[in-house]
């Protein structure tokens, strides 16, 4: 599966950036190669150790335990990360679904100057302390070598722009199982919560949501390239046809049962 997802939110970062002097920058060659390119049966490095906003270290397959959010971050970005990790969790929100019991959200640096500090500050400022989200979110740091392992390992490609000291990058949502595979990849802005409840429920594989979201979801086709769900017609008329016939068999076979504890 091959998208570009985000290129454009890191062209819309430089927008929001005030003109400058003429220097040396990023080329328009490396702005165009910003994306992700997502191969098949891609996952997390589960042995990846990086580092909480206290200080504690973690191996990746201790902090994902249910499916899962995995969004990248730059902790000191002025532009587009705030708005991309607040849309996220408003999708979260808007799903329904109990945070920390049926998904976690795990934030990861890009910036491996960027310490426990920067990353508590993020939360601080776009999660709070109060809500349910908040409890169920992890923002980890990591040595570059770390960083680098696991944006090759879901195909993101970024560029570090030193001038401004800022990350120009993919504004996406990874949706990962809970043993670190990669489900579905949606866009990072206009994020919605129908979009985030089926693609919870998907990577759930059936433990999450309910025997209505299971129909939609498979009357749902996954458009890779816009990171959404549309319904599918066609799959809608074969579910519908399944339900009407077990509705009906459901139905002769207690027709038959009460006219056999009749005949007796």
């Amino acid at each position: 599966m091959m998208t570009k997802i985000g290129i454009l939110y890191g062209l819309a970062a430089l927008l929001l950036v005030p003109p400058q002097p003429v220097r040396a920058r990023i080329t328009p060659a490396e702005y165009s190669d910003v994306g992700i390119t997502l191969s098949p049966g891609a996952a997390v490095p589960l042995a990846a150790i990086v580092t909480d906003e206290n200080g504690r270290l973690y191996g990746l397959g201790e902090l994902i335990s249910r499916p899962a959010i995995l969004v990248f971050a730059d902790y000191t970005c002025r532009t587009l990360c705030g708005p991309i990790l607040a849309f996220v969790a408003a999708a979260l929100q808007q799903s329904g679904l109990e945070a920390g019991v049926q998904y976690q959200l795990l934030v990861i640096g890009l910036d491996p100057k960027d310490g426990p500090k920067a990353a508590a500050t993020m939360r601080q400022n776009y999660l709070g302390d109060s809500t349910a989200i908040n409890g169920a979110a992890k923002f980890v740091t990591g040595d570059a070598a770390t960083i680098k392992a696991l944006t090759n390992a879901l195909g993101y490609r970024y560029h570090y722009d030193a001038d401004d000291d800022q990350y120009v990058h993919p504004g996406a949502a990874y949706v990962l199982s809970a043993k670190g595979q990669v489900v579905r990849l949606l866009t990072g802005i206009g994020l919605s919560g129908a979009d985030m409840r089926l693609a919870l429920v998907e990577a759930s594989e059936g433990r999450v949501g309910t025997l209505r979201d299971k129909v939609r979801l498979l009357c749902s086709h996954f458009d890779p390239v816009h990171g959404a769900y549309d319904i599918s017609v066609s799959r809608m008329l074969v579910a519908t046809g399944l339900v009407t016939m077990l509705a009906l068999g459901g139905g002769i076979g207690i027709l038959v049962l009460m006219g056999r504890r009749r005949s007796t």
